[in-house]
């Protein structure tokens, strides 16, 4: 009888360990938030290794069984190279990819722009530091929902209906007009035909951070605490905004 109880319970260890060893760890936000900037850093720096831009200009992740993408140029050896922001933004202007000449793009501008938006989550989970979170920014990718352009994005220009109530940092995602204003854009109304001139990413410490922020219609409070925002776009029109569009 004592050796089936050793038997047994030395078979309950053994399950457990291997359970502990198999499990992914949940996240758990850093105390310190100097911590979680490292973590989006270091994150950022391997999504830049390890994806490029196909023919369109879409962001692709590298394949580790297809060959096809093997002389594809990693985001972090393009030419023009990323620029990095002393805000921690980086942003890539595609090479061949932009109107010429082009028309200035504002912060107070009504913006129409076609895009992917979205974001990720960095931590360090068994010593590994890296993205372990995606998902779209509530709606925005408009390359993978409806293909129209979007227009005048909360994000970037948070209108006073939506500013009687909460302040436009509630809204606005301080890192991604930052770096727009450095691209141009085209003259589009609209267009099937996309070419994506350029990427924008955005730590969480240039995006909402650890700040009381809107869900933009997705069900939750502060969904994007801690998040790392990515922009891939085409901006189709930007125009001085009318006294009604304030």
């Amino acid at each position: 009888m004592k050796k089936i109880f050793l038997y047994i319970l030395a078979g309950s260890l053994c399950f457990s360990a291997c359970k502990k060893d198999d499990e992914i760890e949940t996240y758990k936000e850093p105390e310190d938030i100097s911590i979680q900037n490292s973590y989006d850093d270091i994150s950022i720096e391997k999504f830049l290794g390890e994806n490029y831009l196909d023919a369109q200009g879409n962001i692709k992740a590298f394949s580790a069984t297809d060959a096809s993408d093997d002389n594809e140029t990693k985001l972090k050896d393009l030419n023009p190279a990323p620029v990095k922001l002393s805000s921690g933004v980086i942003y890539i202007v595609r090479n061949g990819a932009q109107p010429n000449p082009g028309t200035e793009i504002k912060t107070e501008n009504v913006m129409r722009i076609m895009m992917r938006a979205r974001t990720y989550l960095a931590a360090n989970t068994d010593g590994n530091t890296a993205f372990f979170n995606t998902s779209d920014f509530a709606g925005y990718s408009s390359l993978d929902g409806s293909g129209t352009p979007i227009v005048d994005p909360a994000f970037f220009y948070a209108r006073k209906v939506l500013t009687d109530l909460n302040p436009r940092s509630y809204y606005e995602i301080e890192g991604f007009q930052e770096a727009i204003t450095k691209f141009r854009a085209f003259d589009l109304d609209d267009s099937a035909n996309y070419n994506l001139q350029g990427v924008i990413i955005v730590p969480s410490r240039a995006a909402f951070a650890r700040d009381n922020h809107s869900s933009f219609g997705v069900q939750g409070t502060n969904i994007y605490r801690n998040k790392t925002f990515v922009f891939n776009f085409q901006v189709y029109k930007s125009r001085t905004r009318l006294p009604n569009e304030y």
